[in-house]
């Protein structure tokens, strides 16, 4: 099926998310979906993948676009959503739409967040790669605490905090300087209206 060419507004926006683009970033990216697959196979049940690591638009839409490799990560993530007898190389495209739609699941699985997570057409027909890229990162930033080999910026931890009884009665009694303060308060030099005058 082929799509007309953008115009317009669309042509408008489709340039501004293509703007955003960092091929660096999806260069690495691409790096650790490789690495981690091969790092996490077990018993060559599968072939090693061998992936072109350049990270211009086009590449990364062949690369990614038929599910496979995607697929294949998914099932690092979790085999019950992307179990072993769906890794195969489709050629029909609603199969390999299937797959990203599996791997996309797996993705949030392991708690990525559904605003980061990219929708099927964003990859299938290049509508938004950057965003397949951002949902990559946020995955790569979240694989540590899977025991992966994480990619970029580490995932901030909780810092919950517990107070005493004593510590939140403390608490109340402050008042924020965001309220102000009524130190020195007083209406002295406030007039409202006119003076009233008494006329004999």
């Amino acid at each position: 099926m082929i799509r007309a060419s953008k115009s317009g507004y669309s042509r408008e926006i489709k340039n501004k998310i293509d703007a955003k683009y960092d091929e660096e970033i999806a260069q690495q990216s691409l790096t650790w979906i490789q690495e981690t697959i091969n790092e996490s196979m077990v018993n060559g049940e599968l072939p090693a993948i061998d992936m072109n690591l350049d990270g211009s638009q086009q590449n990364v839409h062949k690369e990614l676009k038929d599910g496979y490799i995607l697929a294949r990560l998914g099932h690092v993530l979790n085999e019950k959503i992307v179990p072993f007898n769906k890794l195969k190389g489709q050629t029909l495209v609603f199969k390999q739409m299937e797959l990203i739609a599996l791997f996309l699941e797996a993705v949030k699985s392991v708690g990525v967040k559904e605003m980061e997570v990219f929708q099927t057409v964003d990859l299938y027909e290049k509508q938004n790669l950057h965003q397949v890229i951002l949902t990559i990162q946020a995955l790569g930033r979240k694989a540590s605490s899977l025991g992966l080999t994480g990619f970029g910026p580490k995932e901030s931890a909780v810092n919950k905090r517990e107070f005493s009884e004593e510590q939140l009665r403390e608490g109340q009694s402050i008042i924020s300087l965001q309220y102000g303060t009524n130190k020195g308060a007083n209406q002295a030099g406030m007039n409202f209206g006119k003076n009233r005058s008494i006329l004999d």
